[in-house]
């Protein structure tokens, strides 16, 4: 099995964004399964193709983009995403788009096809806080798990995909990788290699 997870770029005028920087503390390998590891930039239109391309390259069974959601107080996985852009602040290439769809002949909203409720059970057990999000927001993030799920609706079935978003005061990730920077990206390393044993 290979599993595609993405993290996005640093935005917003920060030196880090701490999905990336999780997502690099993965193995290679876990429970066999093969983890090939993306960063994707923080724009509306290029994000789908890099992952498009790693897609296409990769053949993964499962594709998790991995994004940072202010005001959240933990790791929480994503059950469906909209078909709508509307940006509060410019993507990295300056765009700013209101109101507009993802896919003009794309349905209102995906489910993820992945067992969301489990993977969020399985994490609590862990005496970890999770929670199921029933609301990806109209961002970049959105944007990219709506556009995975529309490119496995059309091309690849039988590829499944989820969004985990989590949320750290941007504060502590800033400055340098230090040692509590170090000790949260572990703990949320711990978070995504049990959602990946659930599989």
């Amino acid at each position: 099995m290979k599993l595609l997870v993405t993290g996005f770029d640093p935005f917003g005028g920060e030196s880090v964004n701490p999905a990336y920087e999780a997502v690099k503390l993965l193995p290679d390998i876990i429970e066999g399964a093969q983890i090939i590891k993306l960063e994707i930039p923080t724009v509306f239109k290029k994000s789908i193709e890099v992952v498009k391309e790693a897609v296409e390259n990769d053949q993964p069974d499962v594709v998790i983009n991995v994004g940072q959601a202010g005001g959240r107080a933990c790791v929480t996985v994503e059950k469906v995403a909209i078909n709508l852009a509307d940006a509060g602040i410019p993507d990295n290439a300056g765009d700013s788009p209101q109101d507009e769809p993802l896919e003009e002949d794309g349905p209102d909203a995906y489910f993820s096809t992945l067992p969301v409720r489990a993977m969020v059970e399985n994490v609590k057990s862990h005496g970890l806080p999770c929670e199921i999000s029933y609301s990806a927001g109209t961002y970049v993030c959105n944007s990219v798990m709506y556009r995975v799920l529309h490119l496995a609706a059309r091309s690849y079935p039988n590829m499944r995909q989820v969004l985990f978003m989590f949320h750290i005061r941007l504060s502590r990730w800033q400055i340098r990788i230090d040692r509590l920077h170090r000790c949260r990206l572990r703990q949320l390393q711990n978070r995504w290699n049990m959602q990946l044993r659930q599989w």
